[in-house]
């Protein structure tokens, strides 16, 4: 049995490697001293060439990867085989997407001109202008790194969600392309139009 050397139980069990190696992986010399260490530690051979191949780092073509090969990593790095590393990254990691029912609101259901006072932790509060074409402009900001004047594009507010703002400017200087987060941890802990 085969598996592709770019799933995510693979991304995770090469981090769990480098960390037990205490060294990342980034040059051929490193793959020959893993190749050692598994063999000292587990008396398991496993060749550098087959390392590679799990890094990426081959320029052989071949991507794909045993369940011997990840057998052994596992059991390096976690004392558990390939199954068994997977169950256990399910259990730590938990659930990487949710359903919700939140309060939120959409920039397509704003008027241009509308505000919005939205706010988050620990006391920053902002109200926003909608501009239209999903642009805000900040009128008043409290406590936060945006400023007055800042704009943005944004396509949803969610309660206790963080937000992504793209496109955003502190001046018109400011250069295209930048990203600002808010309410990282907690999510926005105030929403409404005003």
């Amino acid at each position: 049995m085969n598996f592709e050397s770019n799933i995510p139980q693979i991304v995770a069990l090469r981090k769990c490697v480098e960390l037990r190696f205490a060294k990342p992986l980034a040059v051929h010399s490193d793959f020959i001293m893993l190749v050692d260490d598994i063999q000292k530690c587990l008396r398991e051979h496993i060749s550098e060439t087959t390392l590679e191949r799990v890094w990426n780092y081959s320029t052989r073509g071949n991507s794909s990867v045993s369940l011997r090969t990840l057998d052994v990593l596992a059991k390096y790095s976690k004392d558990c085989s390939w199954f068994d590393f997977c169950k256990l990254l399910s259990d730590e990691m938990g659930e990487e997407s949710e359903l919700f029912s939140v309060e939120l609101i959409s920039s397509d259901s704003l008027s241009v001109g509308q505000r919005l006072r939205i706010g988050w932790l620990p006391n920053r509060l902002c109200v926003i202008r909608y501009l239209g074409d999903n642009r805000f402009v900040a009128e008043h900001c409290e406590n936060s790194k945006m400023k007055e004047g800042a704009t943005f594009s944004c396509l949803l507010f969610s309660l206790g969600k963080e937000v992504i703002l793209t496109d955003f400017k502190q001046n018109e200087s400011d250069a295209d392309g930048n990203s600002y987060a808010i309410g990282l941890r907690n999510g926005l802990t105030t929403l409404e139009v005003i």
